[in-house]
């Protein structure tokens, strides 16, 4: 039995996307994050970083949480760190979905907007967020190199893929924000099975495509998706064991994202859709062998309703709901 929030954080379901399983002759799967309690992956970040601070003692009763998020691992710090009697402020650059804004407000969240600024600008919201902590002591969990939230996906998230999966499992894809995830789940699946192919997904505007295929940390362009991609490399990053990664492009994240909503029945985020897309490209590359492919649905659509499912939002982006191909 589930008595809290805490404690329903994880075991999510793997469902087998059938679909895109039909079309390629390979086996895909999204374990289905949008179902913790927060409706997001970031929970288990959130969980883990919690636990770990409070098992060392830097989070005592009626103690502050502070973070810079682009909204889903503030919504988990907040659903699980309320519960727990903390307060929660959160620092969000001022472009995000008008929905995450709303969720975290709606719990009495701080929420302190500010400018879409480059990394090195002291006013990033990364830097301002560990600015507020060391004015005010507040207890920041600096998801990006906090190895407490890669950890936990090892502990949690990748033992779950694996029991799910029987032990059969020869692809990972997703893409990475913190790199918690992929850092946390590649990790471990890879200690268990060397021979297993781990994809880094990534949108345009971020460097870690690059990185990986040159050796350098660059990007061009720009991407509607929203928590994912990033111009550094964090600890959580570092961590994760890669072999290859593929670039997808907003239009077609875009396309995965209807036909999983117009097919599958999921309406999921722009993460999810990209990390699907990116999962469906990979598996068509091993057509008719069986292969099985896992990712994540990282978060639901509605938290991206205003942008993904508004046309005139779509046209200004030069972006079209397309058939798959």
């Amino acid at each position: 039995m589930r008595n809290t929030l805490w404690d329903s954080v994880g075991d999510t379901p793997l469902l087998r996307l059938s679909s895109l399983s039909a079309r390629t002759g390979c086996e895909l799967f999204g374990k289905a994050e949008f179902m913790n309690p927060g409706g997001s992956i970031k929970d288990r970040a959130a969980k883990g970083m919690i636990r770990d601070a409070e098992q060392r003692g830097l989070l005592r009763p009626g103690a502050t949480i502070v973070e810079g998020t682009a909204g889903n691992t503030g919504i988990g710090l907040a659903v699980l760190g309320i519960e727990r009697g903390y307060r929660v402020v959160v620092t969000m650059p001022d472009n995000q979905a008008r929905e995450k804004y709303e969720y975290l407000e709606a719990m009495g969240v701080d929420v302190r907007r500010v400018p879409v600024v480059p990394f090195a600008n002291p006013a990033h919201f990364f830097h301002q967020a560990r600015a507020l902590s060391e004015q005010h002591g507040w207890w920041w969990a600096n998801q990006f190199e906090n190895p407490a939230n890669g950890d936990f996906h090892y502990e949690s998230t990748g033992r779950e893929l694996w029991e799910q999966l029987e032990g059969r499992v020869d692809v990972l894809v997703a893409s990475a924000g913190t790199g918690g995830t992929l850092g946390g789940v590649s990790r471990y699946l890879k200690e268990r099975n060397p021979d297993l192919e781990v994809v880094l997904l990534d949108p345009h505007g971020s460097g870690l495509y690059c990185h990986f295929t040159e050796g350098r940390v660059e990007g061009s362009g720009s991407s509607i998706t929203e928590g994912i991609g990033i111009m550094r490399l964090t600890e959580n990053f570092k961590r994760a064991r890669i072999d290859a990664a593929l670039r997808v492009s907003d239009q077609e994240m875009i396309e995965m994202l209807y036909h999983l909503a117009r097919t599958e029945g999921l309406v999921v985020g722009t993460s999810a859709a990209l990390n699907v897309r990116g999962a469906y490209e990979v598996a068509k590359r091993y057509r008719g062998s069986g292969k099985r492919v896992v990712t994540f649905l990282c978060d639901h659509g509605s938290r991206y309703a205003s942008k993904v499912f508004d046309a005139g939002f779509l046209a200004g982006k030069g972006l079209a709901v397309r058939p798959l191909d």
